[in-house]
């Protein structure tokens, strides 16, 4: 084995290559700071919101870049403006609603305002009262404007970035992942409802479990048994060139077997079980291209998936080492019929906190979590597949998840690791 190497992070890598990842990256508090700084606040953009959530100038909306709390605002020029939810004079919230309309942004505890481009605007007794106190002579507003951040907006997604070095938003997705949430999103689209799940483990873990196909159809038991999504089922993995994102899909095939799955022990038996309403698989091949469940991820947190006609946004969002929250957001468009609704509806039961696919996934990061207190110097094993972060015309594999960790590495160290 290669000898132990040290990232600039101060964990302990089994060599340059991403297909051994060490436990301690999910439980190490410094770790975690780096993250935040070479991350969060690096050369990355962040998903922050849909184009939808701001429709007419004066809509504000908060979300998050990693823990730090972010304004997204559209102007009355129709600009979507972003920066940090924080007001300039003594650091308290600024926004204090989730979502609204206002024609300039208050601070509650002195009363300073600012535009919806977050310049200042106005303070509260600046000439002090009766020609008593107030702020000096040389205290300009321009000098304290909120910290702003840039946004970007791709096929109704908003992102922010606090790095000038970002590139622009398509070169980041890259051109497969790019076709692909265009694909997905490629009309005005509705919205349906949100909610919020809170996940007690470190926030990579949600993410490689995201862009782990090998998983999915032995945890989720849902899909092998009503034959939603299968490993022999026509489909494949797309991972962009930086590692960093990443497709998964499939196409479903009633004529194939479950001897596979039976073979390996796996539940899977569709004589066992029948759905009391069958019409929650009733799908429509909407897109015309046979794909019937695509999940794709953009780094450092955003999820889109399509199950059928199930069409979600998932915000990952760390709240400490070994606490995330999970932010969900139901799609559907404008074009669509009432019977299209419903539909949409129906089976965005399929995923979500206590959907009948995905609940396990909030419960598998935790025994994750749990498994490893104490033994962080241990190493995980990611190599079906082999150890690269590649396209594979197959989903018996970790490629993405290695994707991950190239990107990963190559952030926090700076150089592109074996991969």
């Amino acid at each position: 084995m290669t000898d132990i190497i040290a990232t600039s992070g101060g964990i302990k890598w089994p060599s340059d290559k991403v297909s051994t990842i060490p436990f301690q990256v999910y439980t190490d508090e410094n770790q975690y700071k780096i993250e935040n700084e070479r991350i969060f606040k690096g050369s990355t953009w962040n998903y922050l919101c849909l184009n939808a959530e701001l429709p007419e100038p004066g809509s504000f909306i908060v979300s998050r870049i990693g823990e730090t709390p972010i304004v997204i605002t559209r102007d009355e020029e129709g600009q979507l403006n972003g920066f940090v939810n924080r007001c300039a004079h003594r650091g308290s919230l600024l926004c204090l609603k989730h979502k609204g309309k206002a024609e300039n942004l208050t601070c509650v505890y002195h009363a300073w305002s600012y535009d919806l481009k977050g310049n200042l605007t106005g303070v509260a007794f600046q000439r002090g009262v009766k020609r008593q106190g107030g702020m000096p002579e040389q205290f300009k507003k321009e000098n304290h404007n909120l910290r702003k951040i840039h946004v970007t907006e791709f096929s109704g997604l908003v992102f922010g970035s606090f790095s000038d070095d970002a590139p622009d938003i398509e070169t980041y997705l890259g051109s497969e992942i790019a076709g692909r949430i265009r694909r997905v999103l490629n009309r005005p689209v509705r919205i349906l409802g949100h909610n919020t799940q809170i996940l007690n483990n470190n926030w990579k873990l949600y993410m490689e479990n995201t862009k782990d196909s090998y998983h999915a159809s032995i945890l989720h038991t849902f899909f092998t048994t009503f034959e939603l999504n299968r490993l022999n089922q026509k489909g494949g993995i797309i991972v962009d060139e930086s590692g960093g994102n990443h497709v998964s899909y499939s196409m479903i095939d009633p004529s194939l077997s479950n001897d596979d799955y039976g073979n390996q022990n796996i539940r899977s038996s569709k004589d066992e079980y029948r759905l009391e309403d069958p019409s929650l698989l009733d799908g429509v091949d909407e897109y015309g291209d046979g794909v019937t469940l695509q999940i794709l991820t953009v780094f450092p947190g955003l999820v889109l998936q399509q199950i059928q006609n199930a069409i979600a946004i998932r915000q990952i969002v760390p709240t400490g080492v070994e606490t995330t929250e999970l932010v969900w957001t139901y799609l559907g468009f404008q074009d669509d019929d009432d019977a299209m609704v419903e539909r949409r509806l129906k089976q965005a039961n399929l995923a979500g906190p206590a959907g009948f696919i995905s609940m396990e996934d909030g419960a598998v990061g935790n025994f994750v979590q749990r498994g490893i207190n104490g033994t962080e110097e241990d190493t995980s094993v990611v190599m079906m597949g082999g150890e690269t972060a590649e396209n594979q015309a197959f989903r018996a594999t970790e490629t993405s998840v290695r994707g991950f960790w190239k990107k990963y590495r190559t952030l926090i160290e700076g150089q592109v690791p074996n991969a």
